[in-house]
């Protein structure tokens, strides 16, 4: 029953995010990361994201990266993931560049390749990835 919260949720985003918008764009597809927190550091990750991982986000979305981005944290403890991303796309070209995008946004923000390495590997104490999967938008 869990579960099935969680993707009604997520399908309400997404479905919020495919409504016909005056200023939005029609999703066709999403991108879901399935993130673990690992242990005691839930609220260091939710920092990362806040301070490292948005910014890099809202500059991708600028260039045309995606339509939308929201993130959710489960509040089940011993659940299999704690963060959920939700990126929506408006077509298979832009999910095929999604990755390559927010690498060249995170070069933008921080161009010094040292430091953006000491983040990757800073995050990588603070979550492990659980899985991915893409859908596509009725």
């Amino acid at each position: 029953m869990r579960k099935l919260g969680v993707w009604v949720l997520v399908a309400g985003v997404i479905w919020n995010c495919s409504a016909p918008l005056h200023a939005q764009e029609r999703g066709a597809i999403a991108m879901i990361y399935y993130w673990k927190a690992k242990p005691g550091k839930l609220a260091e990750y939710n920092r990362y994201i806040r301070e490292a991982a948005e910014p890099i986000d809202l500059e991708a979305k600028r260039q045309g990266a995606f339509i939308s981005v929201t993130t959710f944290v489960s509040q089940k403890e011993d659940g299999p993931w704690t963060h959920l991303r939700v990126f929506v796309l408006k077509d298979r070209a832009q999910l095929d560049n999604l990755s390559r995008a927010l690498e060249a946004a995170g070069a933008r923000l921080e161009p010094n390749e040292a430091k953006r390495k000491a983040r990757a590997e800073y995050a990588a104490t603070l979550r492990d990835p659980v899985a991915q999967e893409m859908v596509e938008i009725l």
